[in-house]
């Protein structure tokens, strides 16, 4: 985007024609975020809390407290008495710096993002088909594809710019079909093809259901399937009970339906799937996601133009969260179970392998409440999330930031609720 400033403040945006992604559009957080920055509840100086009071204090004051205060845990402790729970709200280089800091730094494994619990499951879909947590395609596949098959995700809301995109494909020549999978009728669902409205929870039944279609009608590419893939026959035989009667009676959709849609899915040259939470956040989430991904490795639309699968995120930058290591993970995707990832890393940082996470998984977000809880975390470093609302079982949560040995850094740019807690 272009920002205009007068007298130092920001006073207006505009998308960039220019750009690869977003051609100029914006939508209502690029168009109106802005408004944030000259707000007057922002807060502009550090607050550090004297006898249960927050107070204004200057910078350095602040910075030299949270020194003090994690120099002692870190002798006393080690670096494991210190956790972060940060968000996907950040820029790229400001996870990478946090994942540096938390591995190679304190050298601890408790940090995680509130991402875990919006796309945890996008993640593991990704490294359980793929091997790594990245999506393999591009926006670009969108222009050119023949057919789009939404899982769970009413694009038309939670990323409008997309859709713009979208739009702009289906009022052109040659527009591609759509498939949506979503139970109610959204405004993305009124532009479909087929739109499938399944019981709630039945994500996965649905695309057992789908595939079980395509594979019997010899739908698939088996030069792709023998050189790319395993296990074909078990997914096979795994599907091979969900016929259109037996899967619709789990699911509440007509058969005829589910013909429709596995005939545009088995037939269509090129395809670009997207899921998001309505799958993330129903039951059997990743084997669900997991099967949209088998659905582009069984007929090999996938690695070439306008053949893809995205598994969405909720937040901004929640992909940057994975792929700097600041959700636990090892930065670029690197295996922590893996010693020649952890050479790599340690080589490119100029560190002692040894020192960085690896043989045991990261503590995942509710584990590093739960060790504050018990008392084994001392520091808390809260950034860009508001956890005292945002978190499940929030009276707990907020009995666990206010533990009187549990010292909390939380970093926000407004008086939120984690805030006036305890901080």
């Amino acid at each position: 985007m272009d920002i205009g400033v007068r007298d130092g403040r920001i006073v207006g945006v505009r998308g960039r024609a220019v750009d690869r992604v977003n051609r100029g559009r914006l939508g209502p957080k690029g168009l109106h975020g802005w408004i944030a920055n000259a707000s007057r509840e922002r807060l502009a100086r550090p607050l550090v809390r004297r006898a249960g009071r927050l107070e204004e204090a200057t910078w350095d004051e602040a910075m030299s407290l949270i020194v003090a205060r994690s120099r002692a845990l870190i002798e006393k402790y080690t670096g494991s008495s210190i956790g972060f729970y940060n968000t996907g709200q950040l820029f790229l280089e400001e996870y990478y710096t946090l994942a540096i800091l938390g591995d190679a730094g304190v050298k601890m494994t408790h940090m995680d993002g509130n991402t875990r619990l919006c796309t945890a499951t996008a993640a593991h879909a990704l490294m359980q088909s793929f091997g790594a947590d990245g999506d393999p395609g591009s926006y670009a596949d969108f222009d050119v594809t023949d057919a789009i098959f939404h899982v769970g995700h009413n694009v038309a809301f939670t990323q409008t710019v997309l859709w713009a995109r979208i739009l702009d494909r289906l009022s052109g020549a040659g527009p591609p079909k759509m498939i949506v999978v979503d139970p109610r009728l959204t405004p993305t669902a009124k532009m479909a093809d087929v739109h499938i409205a399944p019981r709630l929870g039945t994500n996965l039944a649905l695309m057992n259901g789908l595939l079980h279609l395509i594979i019997k009608a010899g739908n698939v590419d088996r030069a792709f399937i023998d050189a790319h893939t395993v296990r074909f026959e078990d997914l096979e035989r795994a599907v091979s009970l969900y016929t259109p009667e037996y899967a619709g009676a789990i699911t509440g959709v007509p058969p005829r339906q589910l013909e429709a849609a596995a005939e545009i899915l088995g037939s269509t040259p090129t395809l670009v799937s997207t899921v998001l939470q309505g799958v993330y956040q129903s039951n059997q989430a990743t084997a669900s996601a997991a099967q949209v991904n088998n659905l582009h490795l069984i007929r090999g639309l996938i690695g070439k133009p306008g053949s893809t699968v995205f598994q969405m995120n909720g937040q901004p930058s929640a992909q940057n969260t994975r792929e700097c290591g600041a959700n636990g993970e090892l930065v670029a995707f690197l295996n922590y179970k893996k010693p020649e990832h952890v050479a790599k890393l340690a080589a490119a940082w100029n560190v002692p392998p040894e020192i960085l996470p690896h043989g045991i998984p990261p503590t995942h977000a509710m584990n590093i409440l739960r060790y504050a809880e018990e008392g084994s975390i001392r520091m808390l470093w809260i950034v860009g999330t508001n956890p005292a609302v945002s978190l499940p079982e929030l009276r707990r949560v907020r009995r666990i930031l206010a533990k009187g040995y549990l010292f909390v850094v939380a970093q926000d740019p407004f008086l939120s609720e984690t805030l006036r807690g305890r901080s």
